[in-house]
């Protein structure tokens, strides 16, 4: 579901220039650089689009700012980029800044869900329904870039969220660089493949990251471009090349094309919560595995992503028997 361009000629392309800042935001915000306006063709909620990109409320990549705008510091193609979000009238408004503005502008549309299609979901339980109903404004993002979902995604693996949250901010802000533009915040672009690669073994323990799950890091740094090229494929075959990678495996390919491609069929199997929060609210059963899990989303084979998402912004969770996930988190996934 495509959507179409502002009809303001001055508007609707690319330019260089001053951004124009509307009324009320910090005057930070304002500076050279690219601009774009996209009106969507159905509601648009930009927290739930772009939330599952942010790791953490201190993600250094990523800051949502009280103006109600979302700012994102990406590696791109074509070099280091900044990009800021926000919502004015019944468009979207797109500022970015640095080498790789014009790319991050050209993929907007992409990046806030225009290729997703969110009528293809036929809910088949209430809870889903009625969740849908109240969150409108759900698309799944793509952002077509692979390495900056799939590495957090690696050190995320087998520990809690606390835990890789803080090894991202801290490996993020020693090892990538300041982002270009004028940013609310001090930003960091993450790490290029080299310079992920470069990283001291010591430096990996400071930021609590075990050996395992660093040598899975340096292996996909080592063929990131070829990891790259998969933003190009089809889910299913991103995913087979993904998990060539010794230490990548499903749970780590589904959290990363369910963001680098927007797919809303990749389910996270092996999660160590996700299982229970499905079955308690499908079925009553808070014990259920993944099998069972997978027998409750059938119903919903495309779009079982899109049908646990839409679980977990039900609020409709069990309590936690072990390790808790940060209750902003839920909303993230």
């Amino acid at each position: 579901m495509a959507g179409r361009f502002a009809p303001r000629p001055t508007r609707t392309t690319v330019r260089g220039g001053d951004v124009r800042v509307p009324a009320g935001v910090p005057r930070q915000a304002a500076g050279p650089g690219l601009s774009r306006d996209w009106v969507p063709d159905g509601p648009l909620n930009l927290g739930l689009v772009l939330g599952p990109l942010r790791r953490g409320a201190g993600d250094p990549t990523f800051r949502a700012t009280p103006d109600g705008s979302v700012w994102r510091a990406c590696l791109t193609p074509l070099g280091p980029g900044t990009l800021r979000v926000f919502a004015r009238g019944g468009q979207v408004c797109g500022q970015s800044w640095g080498p790789g503005a014009e790319w991050l502008l050209e993929r907007l549309p992409d990046l806030l869900g225009a290729a997703d299609d969110p009528s293809r979901f036929e809910p088949r339980h209430r809870l889903l329904a009625l969740t849908r109903h109240r969150r409108p404004g759900l698309r799944l993002t793509r952002t077509g870039l692979v390495l900056e979902s799939l590495i957090p995604s690696i050190l995320e693996q087998k520990v809690t969220t606390v835990e890789a949250y803080a090894a991202w901010r801290s490996l993020v802000r020693g090892f990538g660089e300041p982002a270009p533009g004028p940013t609310p915040v001090r930003l960091h672009v993450p790490p290029g493949p080299r310079a992920w690669a470069l990283i001291p073994s010591w430096e990996w323990r400071r930021a609590g990251v075990d050996d395992k799950r660093a040598s899975t890091v340096l292996r996909a740094a080592r063929v990131a471009a070829r990891l790259e090229e998969t933003a190009l494929m089809l889910p299913a075959a991103a995913r087979e090349r993904l998990e060539l990678v010794s230490g990548i495996g499903p749970w780590t390919s589904a959290e990363t094309v369910q963001r680098s491609h927007g797919d809303p069929d990749a389910v996270t199997v092996g999660d160590l919560h996700l299982p229970g929060i499905v079955g308690y609210a499908l079925a009553g059963n808070r014990d259920a595995d993944d099998t069972e899990m997978l027998r409750l989303l059938e119903p919903y084979a495309g779009q079982r992503h899109r049908a646990a998402r839409l679980i977990l912004l039900s609020g409709r969770i069990p309590e936690r028997r072990g390790p808790r996930m940060p209750r902003g988190d839920i909303g993230r996934l």
